[in-house]
């Protein structure tokens, strides 16, 4: 099975330059969580299966009180808490947008993608 948390919007202060570590800005990520095939037919109740508010709010709290220079390290850290903090997941895959990136060109986003499989 796949859970996906798309498009969370959090407001952080990661970057190399000053001014995104000091005013900050949008940072949208997204999440596939994925399970272990053999359990999901077991599924029924809320502790049977991932709890997507528990994942949002770690999200969440990572987004906003760290501090990363760049998107990788970043995308790293949330994706050993998500596999540290929920045993029922066997991958997650992460992908963090910054729209208002620091380029002299027009640009929608800057991305960075991974993903991690439980070892």
């Amino acid at each position: 099975m796949i859970i996906k948390l798309n498009e969370m919007v959090f407001y952080g202060y990661h970057g190399v330059h000053d001014e995104e570590r000091k005013l900050g800005q949008r940072f949208i990520v997204t999440v596939k969580l994925h399970t272990y095939p053999e359990k999901d037919h077991l599924v029924r109740h809320l502790p049977d299966t991932v709890d997507y508010t528990k994942v949002y709010s770690e999200i969440k709290e990572i987004m906003e009180t760290h501090q990363f220079w760049v998107l990788e390290d970043c995308a790293n850290t949330l994706a050993d808490k998500l596999l540290e903090d929920f045993p029922l997941l066997s991958q997650v895959e992460v992908r963090i947008s910054k729209p208002s990136v620091p380029i002299k060109g027009i640009l929608s986003s800057v991305e960075v993608e991974l993903a991690r499989q439980r070892v």
